[in-house]
């Protein structure tokens, strides 16, 4: 049977295993978005260098969208 001070830790330590997931997660979902942001910069520079006037509106939309 476990003691109190035992279960007092196991909580413990689910609490804080659970806390390093959400921070894991967390920063996951911001270099996820990182990711997207740089690779929408990259093509709006391509569509720059190639004049392509519509696909630069339609990246520069994006990029307010997820700004």
């Amino acid at each position: 049977m476990l003691g109190k001070q035992n279960i007092k830790k196991k909580i413990k330590l689910g609490s804080l295993m659970s806390q390093n997931r959400l921070q894991v997660a967390n920063q996951a979902k911001q270099m996820h978005r990182l990711n997207i942001q740089r690779n929408i910069e990259h093509r709006l520079e391509v569509a720059k260098a190639k004049g392509d006037e519509r696909l630069v509106r339609q990246l520069e939309a994006e990029i307010k969208y997820f700004g």
